[in-house]
Parts: C-alpha cells; sequence; structure tokens
C-alpha cells in the first residue's frame, strides 16, 4: 500500500510501500479519496506536539478522511461495503494520507450527500474543532458576542458559520481582500488584521476562538467581558488538557509552566483561558452532517492536490493565502 510517512522529526514527507491496515472487530477499511490537510501535520512533523503526542516513528501522516467503505470489523454494525464515510481518526491512529485507513467505527459518519468526497474530506478536523469550541465547551447562545481569529481559514470559514446559526453576533480577523469572504459566512464584523487592531475596536466579548497564539491570544483576553472565555487552538496547552491526555507527573508539570503566564493574565482579567485539542467523534460528525446537508453550513475548498502531490502541498501550508482548506484527493 502507498502511504506518505514522516521517518524522522523535521525530516521529509515521503513516498513509500507500508503495510495494509489492520482491521480490529470495531474498525472499518476506508478506501481514501480525499484527505485533508492541516497545519497540525505539518508541526507533527516537524516534531512541535512530540511531547505531548508521542508518536512512534516511522508515522504516517493524514488527521482527515473522506473515502468508500470497502471492508468492516466482525462487529460492525452501522456501516457496510460500498457507504461513503467521513471521519477524524483517533489522535493515536492518524495516517490518512494512504490509500487506505482503517478507522474505529465510532470516529466515523455517513458523508453528507449534498457534498463531494474532496469537500467531504476538508472538514472534518475543522468542524469537529469548531463544534467542541462553540457548542459543546463555549455553550454559544443567541445574542451572545464571539471573536473568531484567521476567519478565512479552516477552522475559522466553519466556526463563523456554526457561531452565525447559533445565534452569536460574530467578529472576525481577515485579511482586506477576504472581507466580503467572510461576511458572506454569517461574520458581523471584520477586522482587518494588516491595518487595523482588534484590540481597539472591539470589547465585551463572550467567546474568543483563538487560532494564532501568542501576542493575539494576549489581546483577546483583553476583548473578553468579566466572565468571558478564550479558547486557544493553537497553544500553549493548560494542565486540564495535561490531565484528559494522561501525561506524565513531570509533564504535567512542563506543559503547567507553559500556559502559566497567560492563564494568570486571564485570572487577572476575570476572564478564563482553556486550549483545545480536538477529538475525534462520529457522533458529533453525524450532528455537522445534518447542518451541511440543510445547508446551514458549508464547506470552503481552496485548492485540490493530487496524491502524489502530498508532500509539496502540505508545505505550502506555510504560504497562506488559502480560502478554507487544502485537500489532496483523486478526482
Amino acid at each position: 500500500m502507498r502511504a506518505f510517512v514522516v521517518t524522522k522529526y523535521k525530516g521529509p514527507l515521503q513516498e513509500a510501500e507500508v503495510p495494509e491496515p489492520t482491521v480490529g472487530e470495531h474498525d472499518v477499511l476506508v478506501r481514501v479519496e480525499a484527505a485533508g490537510l492541516n497545519r497540525l501535520d505539518e508541526k507533527i512533523r516537524a516534531g512541535e506536539f512530540k511531547q505531548i503526542l508521542p508518536y512512534k516513528l516511522p508515522l504516517i501522516l493524514g488527521n482527515d478522511v473522506a473515502g468508500t467503505v470497502i471492508g468492516v470489523g466482525t462487529a460492525v454494525r452501522g456501516f457496510k461495503p460500498g457507504d461513503e464515510v467521513y471521519a477524524r481518526p483517533a489522535q493515536d491512529r492518524i495516517g490518512t494520507f494512504a490509500e487506505r485507513i482503517a478507522v474505529a467505527e465510532g470516529d466515523v459518519a455517513l458523508k453528507p450527500a449534498s457534498i463531494s468526497m474532496d469537500e467531504a474530506g476538508s472538514l472534518p478536523l475543522v468542524a469537529l474543532t469548531a463544534w467542541q469550541a462553540l457548542v459543546e465547551r463555549g455553550r454559544v447562545r443567541p445574542g451572545q458576542k464571539v471573536l473568531i481569529h484567521a476567519g478565512a481559514g479552516g477552522v475559522g470559514s466553519i466556526a463563523i458559520q456554526l457561531a452565525a446559526h447559533l445565534g452569536a453576533s460574530v467578529a472576525t480577523t481577515a485579511g482586506g481582500s477576504n472581507a466580503h469572504f467572510v461576511r458572506a459566512l454569517g461574520a458581523d464584523t471584520v477586522i482587518d488584521y494588516r491595518t487595523q487592531d482588534f484590540e481597539q475596536l472591539l470589547t465585551g466579548y463572550d467567546l474568543v476562538l483563538d487560532s494564532l497564539g501568542g501576542e493575539t491570544l494576549e489581546k483577546s483576553l483583553r476583548v473578553l467581558k468579566p466572565g468571558g472565555r478564550a479558547i486557544g487552538i493553537a497553544g500553549p496547552p493548560d494542565p486540564a488538557f495535561a490531565r484528559e491526555a494522561g501525561l506524565n507527573p513531570l509533564l504535567r508539570l512542563a506543559v503547567a509552566g507553559l500556559s502559566r503566564k497567560i492563564r494568570k493574565q486571564a485570572k487577572k482579567l476575570g476572564v478564563t483561558y482553556e486550549f483545545l485539542l480536538m477529538r475525534a467523534s462520529g457522533d458529533q460528525l453525524r450532528q455537522i452532517t445534518t447542518l451541511i446537508d440543510q445547508g446551514v453550513v458549508r464547506p470552503v475548498v481552496g485548492k485540490v492536490a493530487r496524491f502524489d502531490q502530498t508532500p509539496q502541498a502540505l508545505q505550502s501550508l506555510s504560504q497562506g493565502g488559502i480560502r478554507g482548506k487544502a485537500v489532496i484527493g483523486n478526482s
């Protein structure tokens, strides 16, 4: 089976022949038709998360998949060969940059009928991230004010649509050339990050979804109202994440140190900061599927590359300029 493999951290992504996936009794074997490209893949390749995501090398990258079921384990009841599905495999079972992948049944959902394989392949990681930030943790309600950074990007373009559907007033940061685009997605207020300072223009927000970190995260704390929440997906990780991830005591201490400054700033302002590393969930994908097939949320695919272009396509993510998601596909 052909796959793209990392053999060492900071090493190149290499095409190689690898063993066929092992299909457990609760697994679904999927022929990969499309796979989303995420900055997370590049960060894993560069070794940025090796302390908190201790992958064993060599490793097949890829966190999103859309494809066709070609086999099921003996205990699987919800899927059959021929079903078109999509999924974000559990973090210890990633590997969608391959011809086939075995995914736990609980992490898989039927593909939305109204969209293509390429569009479906773009969705799982970013849609689950948006859902877990806004619905599960944020509990966004009508009338609340939500700031979503990088609104034209993969997570941002889905999160804007979802927050608007939930009834929030949505502000976002984006380049001036993307202002019309993010307004069409549902943003009420657009801040041009190149020429404007969002901290000087926004106040009284209930929730910030931050995908940038650093100074942007620090400023985001100051636009929240008392009791507001900043949810970061770029880090730094916090003690709650370390506990949930089952990290050893030494790593828990190190993680606490990484986020101590931002948590202290948040406490002083009367707001909270929490780190989100999304998890796989077929149940949540099914709820997202309903929104997609109802036309409430639409995927945004800015670029499609061929399977054999995977290394170059992944590397190009750092250059920016792509609306929504980049995908590798067979079409």
